[in-house]
């Protein structure tokens, strides 16, 4: 079956920093960009996707145009701004003490989250998501800390299942997955850094997780190439072994995992590493490759709600991918180059071959720099040459 991305972020374009994304996105513009992007994704064998958050709502109205045949893609479903509290996320000090910027909104009080989350389904969407985790800076505690309280959460999911629409949460510590699960949560993305009383309330509730550890996996992998240091190298690669440790946990006891990529940042490009989460499935958490390829179709279909898709049988839509291989042996074959040789969606052939345009550098959209490194006289003329 063709797969399906559970974690993917079609309306930022392959940012390096909160700052361009926050600050250097033209809503219209950002549309087109995500039209052209959005190819990439369908051609890798993607057939579906979940874009959690969306600046403006650019990811809601792409998914229409999808559906309406105005552009070609994958499927989709989709979130609005990402709620947070007035204590941020993982922006930092860009996060506004009020109001919208980027992908998020800021909820003050409980009137408000209730009031967002009535707007966010006025203006069609087809998931709640939540910021459950942050940073905070001279905060004492490693990792990213909750900024939700139990009681708020419990409110966010009541509101969001009155109107019928699931919510899912980024939880990136132990105490916001234990408690996005007992508040009632449908999904949970990245369930990182998990103890025991977390892993207990997942595995009670039964809450599907989307670990997304392909970024890490990605700069763990390749960070010396991008220019990454080796110390994030190694804490990311930290990162998925202890986190792997409690996901095969849950998994075993009947948690579902789903394969999601974070695409759309600098480090997870469009169209590049959409099989990469099957690899970490593998080789990190200890799935067979076949136990792998079904958490990338027919159990997020499940979870997705899509009873139509995510497998190959009579009666269900014709979401194919063939590949070069035996992939229920190999989930690598899925990123070599050539590897995927033919892509169908809902039984239409999709165009592979045909170079897409080029595509050059748009005005005011990347982070521009005076330089890399601060102009030091030592740094500039060395340290014999500032001694003279």
């Amino acid at each position: 079956p063709g797969l399906i991305d559970a974690h993917c972020h079609i309306s930022f374009d392959e940012p390096s920093s909160n700052d361009e994304l926050f600050f250097h996105r033209r809503e219209g513009l950002a549309a087109i960009v995500a039209a052209y992007n959005v190819r990439k994704v369908l051609r890798s064998g993607v057939t579906t996707l979940f874009d959690a958050d969306t600046i403006y709502n650019v990811s809601l109205d792409l998914r229409d145009a999808i559906e309406g045949g105005v552009t070609e893609g994958p499927r989709m479903l989709c979130g609005g701004n990402a709620l947070f509290t007035s204590v941020g996320g993982t922006a930092g000090l860009l996060v506004p003490d009020e109001g919208a910027v980027g992908y998020l909104k800021v909820t003050r009080t409980r009137d408000e989250i209730v009031t967002e989350i009535r707007q966010q389904a006025k203006r069609g969407v087809d998931w709640i998501k939540i910021h459950v985790t942050g940073l905070i800076p001279r905060q004492r505690a490693a990792g990213e800390i909750q900024v939700w309280n139990l009681e708020e959460l419990e409110l966010a999911a009541r509101t969001a299942h009155e109107l019928g629409l699931p919510i899912v949460g980024h939880c990136r510590n132990a105490s916001s997955t234990r408690d996005a699960a007992r508040a009632g949560f449908d999904m949970i993305l990245h369930a990182t850094n998990m103890d025991d009383e977390a892993l207990a309330a997942v595995c009670e509730t039964k809450v599907p997780i989307v670990p997304t550890l392909t970024f890490q996996a990605v700069l763990a992998d390749h960070g010396d190439k991008i220019g990454a240091s080796a110390f994030l190298q190694d804490l990311f690669a930290k990162e998925i072994a202890d986190s792997s440790r409690q996901l095969k946990a849950a998994h075993d006891a009947g948690v579902p995992l789903l394969c999601g990529t974070e695409s759309g940042f600098s480090i997870t490009p469009y169209g590049e590493w959409h099989w990469r989460e099957l690899q970490v499935f593998v080789d990190d958490i200890g799935m067979a490759p076949a136990e792998a390829l079904i958490c990338a179709t027919r159990k997020a279909a499940k979870v997705l709600g899509l009873s139509d898709i995510g497998t190959i049988e009579p009666g269900k839509r014709a979401d194919l991918i063939v590949v070069d291989g035996d992939v229920t042996q190999d989930v690598t074959l899925l990123g070599r180059p050539g590897g995927v040789r033919h892509v169908f969606k809902a039984g239409l052939a999709i165009d592979i071959e045909t170079p897409m345009p080029e595509r050059t550098p748009l005005p005011s959209w990347r982070v521009s720099t005076y330089s890399t490194m601060i102009a030091t006289r030592q740094a500039v003329l060395g340290r014999r040459e500032e001694d003279r």
